[in-house]
């Protein structure tokens, strides 16, 4: 089963996208910008779903462009899963590597089909 991590501070998303997700992929979870980047480099996932605002020092913006720099991790899908809803955002975020954009309240059933065009 491929792994999928999913990144928020928030435990009900977390929760919403895990249940979602987790009858077809091996769901991991993150609550912060450091934990994300050990799970990245301890699982490789298929494909990441990851927060913006995070508490702590590293943010989602940190997380993908650590992310997208590595050359072992850059072909890593990313959807960034916000509250950050100007298109500003979405193209800042798009112009440092991310995948896809879904703002919250997002549907989980779109984010869900994003995964599984790209996992196999």
């Amino acid at each position: 089963m491929k792994h999928v991590l999913v990144v928020d501070d928030n435990v009900d998303i977390r929760r919403l996208l895990s249940i979602c997700l987790s009858a077809q992929y091996e769901v991991i979870e993150a609550d912060n910008g450091p934990a994300a980047l050990y799970a990245i480099r301890k699982y490789h996932p298929a494909a990441v779903l990851l927060d913006v605002m995070m508490p702590g020092e590293i943010d989602g913006l940190q997380v993908l462009d650590a992310v997208k720099s590595n050359p072992e991790t850059k072909d890593i899908p990313i959807a960034m899963v916000t509250a950050h809803g100007q298109k500003a955002d979405s193209e800042d975020a798009k112009r440092r590597g991310a995948d896809a954009y879904f703002i919250k309240p997002f549907s989980p059933l779109q984010v869900v089909a994003w995964v599984q065009g790209l996992v196999h």
